[in-house]
């Protein structure tokens, strides 16, 4: 047991002791708890039987009170003694719903046994009792009724209810006293047990933890002091001390190779010494420019040191040769590079000036061209305007040729109405030549009628003649509109012909408005080539003139780095510069003046040749 115990991990050692002690207070709790709860639950059982046993003695004292309130009823007839009857009745009811609340089912049994007998009184009995009662002739055989005994079996019932009731009253007290035993005994056992468990790990933990490392402390003292031959405890243990034992015994050991590499450390120190100094004097050598410097006869373990610098000396030395060489090609190319750079600059300034030219009779052109098109515009919203306005004279003329019909008809609507009155005139006339007639044959007393009838007459006759001048006015003025309706149907017919014409001038507008317009993007995109080519022109001359003042930066440096490289001695001549012919200056393009396509033209081959001679 010692030995597991000594194998586990010291937070494992801590951790198991404290849940041995915990594991026992829990063991304590749980069996204290579990006899709580027996107490609780059998005092609440106590609780409810105590209140049973009360409510079967408040349902007896309900169905007593019952009976007396009857036989009051029986013997004196009077209506309040049924109202409490009533009550007594509902009061039965409440005890037995807090009867019902008991956990027996013996009880609930016989619960139904009271409410089965309790309403075969209030249903039979009872209810013969109170009807006999209430008529006076049978009054005295309610009263004999009353005075016999009901409530045997009622009070049977009862009884064995409270009977059962202080039954399990005694069941539950005696359950509760031990109930109440046993957590007490509980409590102290579990208690004591915990204290022993507590005073065994203490002592446990104090010999497996303790006093080990106690140990360990004198015996890294000792170390300390520079004694190598202590032994280290508890090496073979698997916790923290055994780890603990295991580094100090890694230290010591450290402390014994220590001492044995102090002899090897100053023999090396020596041989390190005798080849810094000789490699130092092989790099001062190397710093004065001496690449024929050598390493020889060094250490075993510098052996590598020795043939690293010979071999980097002897690639540093072909790498300067290799170098001269080099240097006085760039020397020569670079020359070449600068002239040739002179001889594109200049081609590239003459093609620019003639790209420049171009440009600028581009954007005049293109100037021209771009007026042409604003005036054909112009000239197309005239003629669309036109077009519009003689579109708007031709509905005019609908409107008017509308109007002179409906005049026209309006003439023809006055005309009958004109021969309406016509024909009334005529009537009126005749009746009033039938009433001069008749005022004839009255004689004198028909005279005013006569005179009456005339006056119509002529008022008639007036009104015929009117209505024949009207309608001789209107028949000329329907004519005049028919006249006129010809005529505006003419000026329509006319400026039917004229739209065609604006509309075909309208079209050649536009098409002379839509090429313009196409000529004049045509041209600014041109204008845009040219401009562009002009800016790569501007920005190529900008690259010679850089690339010129590069390659003669690049001949200054190669004739510094000549100078640099001649420093350094390699023990072989350095090779000479090759030579090269040096190129002949091209001869300047010609300008080309007067026509600007010619121009333009002669500036592109130009640009070509140049191209092509770079």
């Amino acid at each position: 047991m010692m030995e597991f115990f000594n194998r586990m991990r010291i937070p494992v050692k801590i951790a198991t002791a404290f849940a041995i002690v915990i594991a026992t207070f829990i063991a304590a709790a749980v069996f204290i708890t579990s006899s709580l709860g027996t107490l609780t639950a059998t005092a609440e059982a106590n609780a409810v039987s105590v209140r049973v046993s009360g409510h079967a003695q408040g349902m007896l004292g309900a169905i007593i009170q019952q009976e007396n309130a009857l036989r009051g009823y029986a013997m004196l007839g009077r209506s309040e003694l049924l109202d409490e009857y009533e009550e007594n009745k509902k009061a039965f009811e409440k005890e037995a719903e807090g009867f019902a609340t008991t956990r027996k089912d013996d009880q609930k049994a016989r619960l139904a046994a009271l409410k089965d007998e309790v309403r075969d009184l209030n249903d039979k009995r009872f209810a013969e009792l109170i009807s006999l009662a209430r008529d006076p002739a049978t009054r005295m055989r309610a009263q004999e009724i009353s005075g016999r005994k009901q409530l045997s079996k009622v009070r049977q019932i009862v009884g064995e209810m409270q009977k059962a009731a202080s039954g399990y009253i005694a069941e539950q007290q005696a359950a509760m006293e031990a109930a109440n035993t046993s957590a007490m005994t509980t409590l102290w056992v579990g208690a004591a047990f915990a204290i022993l468990c507590a005073g065994a790990l203490g002592w446990l933990l104090s010999n497996v933890i303790a006093r080990p490392i106690t140990s360990m402390t004198s015996v890294m003292g000792r170390l300390a002091a520079g004694d190598t031959s202590v032994q280290i405890p508890g090496t073979g243990r698997t916790d923290e001390i055994g780890s603990m034992a295991v580094a100090v015994n890694v230290f010591r050991d450290t402390a014994i190779a220590e001492e044995k590499s102090k002899a090897e450390k100053a023999r090396a120190e020596a041989e390190q010494h005798r080849v810094v100094s000789e490699v130092g004097e092989g790099l001062g050598r190397l710093a004065a420019g001496d690449l024929r410097a050598e390493l020889k006869n060094f250490p075993a373990a510098y052996a590598k040191l020795q043939d690293d610098f010979n071999g980097a000396v002897s690639e540093l030395r072909s790498a300067m040769t290799s170098i001269a060489a080099a240097t006085a090609n760039i020397h020569g190319g670079s020359g070449e590079i600068s002239q040739a750079s002179d001889d594109l600059s200049r081609r590239t300034e003459q093609q620019a000036a003639s790209l420049e030219e171009t440009a600028a009779a581009m954007t005049q052109i293109t100037a021209t061209v771009q007026n042409s098109a604003s005036g054909a515009n112009q000239a197309n919203k005239l003629v669309l305007a036109t077009q519009a306005d003689a579109q708007e004279s031709s509905k005019v003329v609908s409107d008017a040729v509308s109007a002179m019909a409906e005049i026209e008809k309006s003439s023809q609507e006055i005309t009958k109405i004109i021969e309406v009155i016509d024909k009334i005139a005529f009537q009126t006339n005749l009746l009033a030549l039938n009433a001069s007639v008749e005022a004839a044959h009255a004689g004198e007393a028909g005279r005013a009628f006569a005179v009456v009838a005339n006056e119509v007459r002529a008022l008639a006759q007036r009104s015929a003649d009117a209505a024949q001048e009207i309608g001789t006015l209107i028949s000329n003025s329907s004519k005049q509109v028919e006249g006129g309706v010809a005529l505006v149907g003419e000026a329509g017919k006319a400026l039917g012909r004229i739209i065609g014409s604006v509309d075909e001038v309208s079209g050649l507008v536009s098409q002379i408005a839509m090429a313009a317009d196409q000529q004049s993007s045509a041209l600014a995109q041109v204008n845009t080539a040219i401009t562009e080519m002009d800016k790569v022109t501007q920005q190529n001359a900008a690259m010679v003139e850089e690339s010129n003042a590069a390659a003669r930066s690049l001949t200054d440096e190669a004739t510094g780095l000549t100078r640099l490289v001649g420093r350094f001695d390699t023990g072989a001549q350095a090779a000479p510069a090759v030579a090269r012919a040096p190129r002949k200056a091209p001869a300047p393009a010609p300008k080309v003046r007067g026509n600007t396509a010619l121009a333009l033209q002669s500036n592109l081959a130009t640009a070509v040749d140049d191209w092509n001679a770079f």
